[in-house]
């Protein structure tokens, strides 16, 4: 978790863009059979790692962001860019494909 973390501090977002960490894919079925990575699901769920300061409108203001760093979010499936970062593998996604915010 502590890479997480410092992985977060050297990215910064830009717009409306949000850096998230994915939940890890499934491993095993409930009924116990063993998954290989063609047949895993992409994740569509993660955490917020660190969020841009939101878009220009046109009448010059900022967007507020509707996110903040720490919430668990549901995004499109094939939203975003995949990246990694110290061996990190992360999400870049902009505000608009975050289709909800998961509260515990």
């Amino acid at each position: 978790m502590a890479t997480a973390t410092a992985s977060a501090t050297k990215l910064r977002p830009l717009g409306d863009r949000v850096v998230i960490k994915p939940t890890p894919r499934e491993e095993m079925t409930k009924s116990g059979i063993v998954l290989p990575d063609t047949a895993k699901e992409k994740p569509q769920e993660g955490t917020i790692l660190a969020v841009g300061p939101g878009r220009f409108l046109e009448d010059g203001k900022r967007e507020q962001m509707d996110v903040k760093e720490g919430q668990k979010v549901l995004y499109a499936k094939y939203a975003g860019t995949e990246f990694k970062v110290d061996g990190e593998e992360l999400l870049i996604v902009s505000q608009k494909d975050i289709l909800a915010i998961v509260e515990e």
